[in-house]
């Protein structure tokens, strides 16, 4: 962009004198309908061009658009012009790929455009979510895995064409956003090699002075975290639930490969790897006046339901990065370990119940002491699930991650198409209300909007799972036609709050709640809006 604003800068200034006669009004509608480049261009012309344009630009925007075209160049080409078509000052670019990509390969394009000064995310999805840049149409894509891309490949079954219609195959998303009273940078966590750790308390310091230097708080607006595939995001979370306050909302994908390009002053530890990013949003002390202010709203859908009795861990052992396991019951004093744990879930609920669903877990209600390096530790309570997989040794661990402790109580649950669609039909009646709320604000000469939505869905709710393939659109986009609205399929979603109840954990109104931050079949909403501040009485 920077480059193209160069280039067309001659041009401008050679029509500068006779545009400006035709009056302020006429420019900045002639302004307001330059694409970005042209439009940064014209903002570099002279003072008064450029006083036009920052008024243009004084409210945020997001804007977003997904490709499907097989080659990457077309792909990333047809992305950005359809995001640039507007006037925008980008703040931060978040790419997702489909597995037929090479991640450095995007990268390397992405910041070819977008220049070496902004943020820059981009990571493998499950698939993508947004608006098709050739139908101008909606659309929710899963992606085929590498497994069988790779077998797509070998066998030479690609037959693309410029009027075929989209595959689940190759694809992109790409969004960018502006928001201006933040500012947006990009924190590293880092992982030790070695004998492996995360370096978590340096990841939640580095956040705190990011926070302070930009803000009066050393806690951000937000958070949007993505974690590799490797990482367990778990601890993480605890640390963040403890470190930040509870106006801070985190979202992001809990497990994808990613790259992201990081300043050049960010200094990496010794003998350290890449565990995740943060793309932190804080709230800019130096805000120029006049720019209104940005809320974030965090909406999250289920897709999980408890089956069974409550069990209670007795005695743990770790197998790299797995878990193995004994428990007991109220009512058998007698220990579970390996297969018997399945055999006395499927006696209680039955094996109908167990073998329909697509996924199982363990939700373990923990209390967990959390601090960050010195600080006085706190005990906190955490609901947290892990995957259950079932083998056929019983000395083999049935859970798949670790974090587990003796003491512990644990249900199981299953993938359930029920609350992922009541809680869906509950995200749609809430934006609902929210559109009407900001209807009665302009009503009032208070000006309120949302102006963009960014979700985060489970893989396994694509298709048709919940009988239609555009469940995770629909609560955003029938409320707010017309409003920028992209998102991933995912493997791990990430939102923090205390949604305990959604899970029958806690009561909802009951302040004291079990912090609950990555969710099995979940989908979040991350909803923007504005407007301005209402003068105190």
């Amino acid at each position: 962009m920077e480059r193209a604003a160069v280039e067309n800068l001659d041009f401008f200034r050679r029509i500068i004198y006779v545009i400006d006669d035709l009056g302020e009004a006429v420019i900045r509608n002639i302004l307001s309908r330059l694409p970005a480049k042209s439009f940064a261009s014209a903002a570099c012309v002279s003072r008064s061009w450029n006083t036009i344009c920052n008024s243009i630009l004084s409210s945020p925007k997001l804007a977003s658009a997904v490709s499907f075209n097989p080659s990457l160049e077309k792909a990333l080409n047809e992305v950005v012009e359809k995001v640039l078509m507007e006037p925008i000052r980008p703040h931060f670019v978040l790419a997702s790929i489909g597995p037929c990509f090479i991640l450095q390969a995007a990268l390397q394009r992405i910041e070819g455009i977008f220049g070496s000064k902004i943020p820059i995310i981009i990571n493998v999805a499950e698939g993508v979510i947004g608006r098709d840049v050739r139908t101008d149409k909606f659309v929710e894509v899963i992606f085929k895995s590498y497994v069988q891309w790779a077998l797509l490949a070998a066998k030479k079954k690609y037959s693309w064409s410029t009027d075929t219609q989209p595959t689940a195959t190759c694809g992109m998303i790409l969004t960018v956003g502006f928001l201006p009273g933040l500012k947006v940078h990009l924190v590293p966590l880092f992982r030790s090699q070695g004998p492996q750790r995360l370096l978590v308390d340096k990841f939640v310091m580095d956040i705190r002075e990011v926070a302070s230097a930009f803000s009066h708080s050393s806690s951000p607006a937000g958070i949007m975290l993505f974690a590799d595939r490797k990482t367990n995001i778990l601890p993480v979370l605890q640390k963040t639930e403890y470190a930040f306050s509870k106006d801070t909302f985190i979202v992001g994908d809990g497990g994808s490969e990613l790259l992201f390009r990081i300043s050049e002053t960010t200094t990496m530890p010794p003998n350290s790897t890449f565990a995740a990013v943060a793309l932190l949003f804080t709230r800019d002390i130096n805000k120029p006046l006049g720019i209104r202010e940005i809320q974030f709203h965090v909406m999250l859908s289920t897709g999980v339901t408890a089956v069974g009795p409550v069990y209670k861990v007795l005695s743990v052992e770790e197998h790299g990065t797995s878990t193995c396991f004994t428990a007991t019951r109220e009512t058998i004093p007698e220990p579970f370990e390996g297969e018997a744990i399945l055999h006395d879930i499927l006696d209680e609920v039955g094996e109908d119940i167990m073998f329909a669903a697509k996924a199982t877990y363990i939700g373990v209600t923990k209390s967990r002491s959390c601090s960050v390096g010195t600080e006085r530790a706190k005990l906190m309570q955490f609901h947290e699930f892990h995957k259950f997989e079932p083998v056929g040794d019983e000395a083999l661990p049935p859970v798949r991650s670790v974090g587990i402790n003796s003491g512990d109580p644990f249900r199981f649950y299953i993938s359930d198409k029920d609350p992922a669609l009541s809680t869906t039909y509950n995200i749609y009646y809430m934006l609902m209300d929210l559109k009407e709320d900001f209807n009665n604000r302009i009503k009032k000469h208070e000006k309120a909007e949302v102006f963009g939505g960014i979700v985060f869905c489970c893989r396994g709710r694509g298709g048709n799972y919940l009988g239609s393939p555009d469940y995770a659109c629909f609560p955003f986009v029938d409320n707010f036609p017309g409003v920028t609205f992209a998102g991933t399929h995912t493997s791990a979603e990430i939102a923090r709050g205390c949604f305990g109840y959604l899970y029958g954990e806690s009561d909802q109104e009951n302040n004291a709640d079990i912090h609950c931050n990555l969710h099995p079949y979940g989908a979040l909403y991350l909803v923007m809006s504005y407007h301005c501040p209402i003068p105190e009485r």
